[in-house]
Parts: structure tokens; C-alpha cells; sequence
């Protein structure tokens, strides 16, 4: 399983990581290319309005929280890739590092 990566504030603020954390969009599952996956409701929903701690999901048992979380706000920002491949890959990654929502 790919794992997070260290990020700097930078790229949390600037992007500039994401092509080394988004796994290739050709391998990327087609279930989290659409918005009828949990995963990707919940990037949309991030990438457009912002998480509240509330809604930090719960990481699975050998991903800490603030690296993920940070992994994934640096993909976000960034300019690249395109808008699709960013939110199809975390929420891809999301799947691969938190625990499924309970609604």
C-alpha cells in the first residue's frame, strides 16, 4: 500500500507534490472517478468548500492523520495534474488510508 510522504507547509499552501503523491490516473480505479463514491463526495467536498475537523475521517491503523491529511491538501492545491486526476487519485488514496465514513 502506498503510504503518505513528508510534505512541507509550502506544499500544503503551494502544491508542487502531487505528481509524486497521485498514483497515475490510468491505475487509478474507476469507482473513485465518479461522484457516486463516498471517497470522492468527500475530496469534492474539500477541494470546494474546505474540511471541518468534524470531518477528518478516521485513519486506518498504521497512517497517522496529520501526514495524510497533508498529503492530501498538498495534491489539492497543486496545479497540476488536471482537476480530475487530483480528486480521482485522493480519493483513491483516502480509500487506501482511512477508514470507510459511517454514513
Amino acid at each position: 500500500m502506498q503510504k503518505p510522504i513528508e510534505v512541507s507547509q509550502l506544499n500544503m499552501v503551494f502544491g508542487g507534490m502531487a505528481m509524486k503523491i497521485l498514483p497515475p490516473y490510468d491505475i487509478i480505479p474507476d469507482e473513485f472517478k465518479t461522484s457516486k463514491n463516498v471517497w470522492h463526495e468527500l475530496i469534492n467536498h474539500w477541494f470546494y468548500k474546505g474540511l471541518s475537523r468534524e470531518q477528518f475521517p478516521t485513519p486506518k491503523p498504521d497512517i497517522e492523520l496529520g501526514l495524510a491529511l497533508a498529503n492530501i491538501q498538498a495534491c489539492l492545491v497543486c496545479r497540476e495534474p488536471k482537476h480530475e486526476h487530483k480528486i480521482a487519485g485522493a480519493a483513491f488514496l483516502a480509500d487506501l488510508w482511512f477508514e470507510k465514513p459511517a454514513n
